[in-house]
């Protein structure tokens, strides 16, 4: 009966990371808030990734907060992507799941890989401002 839980548990878990993870980004938008001088934030993802789902649970958070202290998070526009969409892989030259780019005046200005620390990711997020 204990493994029967274990599986259910892992099951559950797995079917949780996957939630809300969709591809947002299209070079059009990207493009187009570049244009505008906007910062501007990527991050991929994959499937039952729990890192993933870790980074764009501090994204969302950055991104409907839209502050951190007396520091706007406004200006900003996030998108994400499966990483196993090769095209847009190939367009940034990401080869991992949970790799966070951002863009400010049409430079990459910050990248990491793994990372879902909510202050690392602020404090990377405030110094492209």
């Amino acid at each position: 009966m204990k493994k029967i839980f274990i599986v259910i548990f892992c099951i559950f878990t797995l079917n949780v990371n996957a939630i809300g993870k969709e591809t947002t980004f299209t070079k059009e938008l990207f493009d187009k808030a570049q244009s505008e001088g906007k910062v501007v934030i990527v991050s991929s993802w994959i499937k039952y990734c729990s890192s993933c789902a870790s980074q764009m649970k501090v994204l969302k958070k950055a991104k409907n907060k839209g502050e951190l202290s007396d520091i706007k998070f406004d200006n900003i526009e996030y998108f994400s992507f499966d990483v196993t969409n090769k095209e847009i892989a190939d367009l940034f030259n990401v080869q991992y799941q949970t790799t966070l780019l951002i863009f400010k005046d049409n430079k990459e200005v910050y990248r990491s890989i793994g990372e879902t620390t909510e202050d690392l990711i602020y404090e990377a997020i405030k110094a492209s401002i």
